[in-house]
């Protein structure tokens, strides 16, 4: 029977979608998992680890399903930090021919920019440690308030400071001391962000979509919204492609996807961040809306050995809206879901909690706890149309405080 083996997986999101997307494929699916609490119906056999790393483990088990008969098609993760690794594993299986040190060098933000210091996309960066105190910062980096400071292997805006004072600074220290390994020191780049979805494919870049990201700050930075198809001028196109292809090129990502954050600023685009994987969330129905790609289905595709399809069908407009909320409890009901499903242009009202779910004002990605797409006949009318729908949905939520926790 034709297998695909998955690396690790979220409860929701692009990791979860891609085992049913990989089912309706055809393929019997095996999941190698950290995490005794995951079950979907798409998976045939459940193989769980608390040490996905042992590789040893995980290549004994696959020789035994080979020996059971199952024909193993692709070893792929859309996870940190196994992507890889997972890669890896396909290599060694004979699988596939991906560039495992490039995808291996994008889940350290540290080493990407390391790589990449002398591209003109790269903004001022630096390593430091606990010791280091924002006086010697300032007058020897020559360098100006705020800024940004981070842990190198964060994803999903987790452990990413905004510094704009000597408290700030120190409380960032603080915090991002635990994680025992130097701390990237970004200088603050302002302007309108965006993402860029691409697979590699025998050295050929091929830009599947360039999406506007709606960054807010609220103690951390957020994306709240984001618009397809980007609405750029042609120059500025143009410039993008450019610079994302030498960044790609200087990675020596020969084979693999991986999706890019930009900002467009008055002295060219900058380089916000590059992740060895397709973007989380509901990225892929945000694609497909806009496009008719379905972007996991292509990269399985591609991890199976077969030629993707990412020729768009075509060219709608498209709005997705996440959902947050404002304090910190218990989940007791929601409302509206329906109501918001019937709003014109409405494709996908997508609530990823439950009831009796402790929810959280945010603190990283994780904490946007739905999602809303719709469509429209230009930018405009796609994000009315979602915001008109967002309107109708009500999270009500029981504060810790009155339950005497």
């Amino acid at each position: 029977m034709e297998t695909i083996i998955f690396i690790g997986c979220y409860k929701t999101g692009t990791s979860a979608e891609a085992l049913f997307i990989a089912k309706e494929l055809g393929y019997f699916i095996v999941l190698f998992t950290n995490k005794k609490t995951i079950s979907f119906s798409p998976i045939d056999h459940q193989i769980y680890s608390n040490n996905i790393f042992d590789e040893d483990f995980i290549l004994n088990e696959i020789d035994t399903l080979i020996e059971q008969g199952y024909q193993i098609r692709a070893c792929l993760s859309f996870i940190d930090p196994f992507v890889s690794y997972a890669a890896s594993l396909s290599n060694k299986l004979g699988l596939t021919n991906l560039s495992v040190d490039s995808l291996s060098l994008m889940e350290n933000k540290l080493f990407v920019r390391n790589r990449l210091k002398d591209h003109p996309g790269t903004p001022f960066y630096t390593a430091i440690d606990e010791a280091c105190s924002l006086e010697k910062l300032l007058k020897n980096g020559n360098l100006p308030l705020p800024f940004i400071l981070k842990n190198p292997i964060s994803t999903g805006a987790k452990d990413v400071m905004f510094v704009e004072s000597l408290e700030t600074f120190n409380n960032a220290i603080h915090y991002l001391q635990k994680f025992k390994n130097p701390m990237l020191l970004e200088e603050y780049i302002p302007g309108p962000q965006y993402l860029i979805e691409i697979i590699v494919l025998n050295s050929k870049i091929f830009v599947i979509a360039v999406i506007e990201q709606e960054v807010v700050y609220e103690g951390i930075f957020l994306v709240e919204g984001y618009h397809y198809p980007a609405q750029l001028e042609n120059k500025e196109y143009e410039s993008l492609i450019e610079s994302i292809k030498g960044i790609v090129e200087r990675l020596e990502l020969t084979n693999g996807s991986c999706h890019v954050e930009m900002r467009n600023t008055q002295v060219g685009w900058k380089l916000i961040e590059i992740n060895p994987r397709m973007s989380g969330g509901n990225m892929n129905r945000i694609i497909e809306e806009g496009t008719g790609i379905n972007l996991i289905k292509e990269i399985i595709k591609m991890y199976a050995g077969e030629q993707p399809a990412i020729i768009p069908k075509k060219a709608k407009y498209v709005y997705a809206r996440y959902l947050t909320v404002k304090s910190t409890g218990i989940l007791v009901k929601i409302h509206g879901k329906d109501e918001a499903l019937k709003h014109t242009g409405v494709k996908l009202v997508d609530i990823k909690a439950d009831e009796g779910d402790l929810l959280s004002i945010p603190y990283s990605m994780g904490n946007r706890y739905g999602s809303v797409i719709a469509v429209g006949n230009s930018k405009e009318e796609a994000k009315a149309n979602a915001n008109r729908a967002v309107k109708e949905i009500r999270f009500y939520i029981e504060p810790l405080e009155k339950m005497g926790l």
